[in-house]
């Protein structure tokens, strides 16, 4: 059997049973199996709005998630990213589905949302903290019909080995995937410092997890260096999601703009079908850039 069709195999198998049956150990994440034909849909990450969502510089906030996903709808894009920060704390069901009917009303699919994390600490008060933060952010995706969140593996703390600091990691990831598999959630670890600073640490822990619910979100940005582009195409077979930047960094503290269609070239080579998410970090207003920015993307992804 080809690796394709095993891992196709196996989530089928793993949906068909309406979740993921605790103790059952498939074969490590290999690459996502797929139809051969790439479709790109396009999202925009609330993180892009962050300062207004959440007010810069001690202000208060000038939007709020509504507005965020009204703006989505006004920018023709087909899905909207809601990023955890900036909720109500404590959420309650009734601002979820508030959010869910918004979206649905407008067209539009919550694509995912994102948590902050930190799967290398040790066992103690401070892991089970992490672990139900996750769950929780589980419960709250299910609600909201959001499909994926994205998740951080955490770095190596004080007196720790990366060896140890990577088997933490992974005992977390597999415990919060057995129980977002029974949510119909799939948890994607982003690329994005601590143990996956660099491409070989991303994969050694990506190809060390044992879940049908777990993949990449891949992050454009955050792979830095000369052979960024080469790095993310190692990554690429086993997105379920993909974030974009509009700026990289080939050489330390230097922005250049991101290769959209080196981007594009490199997830229909995959066959990647899902969304293109823009992820908007520059200084300035996101409201009046976004749009541009989307646009380009449209132009690329085809």
């Amino acid at each position: 059997m080809s690796p394709v069709s095993r891992r196709t195999f196996i989530h089928t198998a793993a949906l068909a049973a309406g979740g993921w049956a605790l103790g059952s150990r498939p074969l490590a994440i290999e690459p996502i199996g797929r139809n051969g034909k790439h479709k790109f849909k396009f999202s925009l990450a609330a993180y892009s709005y962050r300062n207004l969502l959440k007010g810069a510089k001690g202000q208060a906030p000038t939007l709020t998630l509504e507005d965020f996903i009204r703006d989505c709808a006004a920018f023709g894009l087909d899905g909207t990213e809601l990023t955890s920060y900036y909720f109500p704390d404590p959420v309650d069901n009734n601002y979820l589905c508030k959010l869910k009917h918004l979206a649905f009303t407008l067209g539009l699919d919550i694509t995912g949302t994102a948590v902050g994390n930190d799967f290398c600490l040790p066992t103690g008060p401070e892991r089970d903290k992490q672990l139900a933060l996750v769950k929780r952010w589980v419960d709250y995706s299910a609600v909201m019909g959001a499909p994926v969140i994205r998740i951080f593996s955490g770095k190596a703390g004080a007196g720790q080995t990366p060896e140890q600091a990577q088997k933490l990691a992974l005992e977390a990831i597999e415990e919060c995937c057995d129980y977002a598999g029974r949510k119909g959630v799939i948890l994607a670890l982003e690329n994005h410092g601590g143990l996956t600073t660099s491409v070989d640490g991303m994969l050694s822990l990506v190809k060390a997890v044992s879940s049908p619910w777990f993949a990449v979100n891949l992050d454009s940005g955050n792979f830095h260096g000369e052979g960024l582009y080469d790095d993310l195409a190692r990554i690429a077979p086993y997105a379920m999601n993909v974030q974009i930047k509009v700026v990289v960094q080939k050489q330390p503290g230097k922005k250049t703009p991101s290769d959209f269609v080196r981007l594009a070239s490199m997830m229909r080579d995959v066959g990647y079908r899902g969304y293109i998410v823009l992820e908007y970090e520059e200084p300035e207003n996101p409201r009046e850039q976004c749009p541009k920015f989307i646009d380009e993307l449209r132009k690329a992804f085809v």
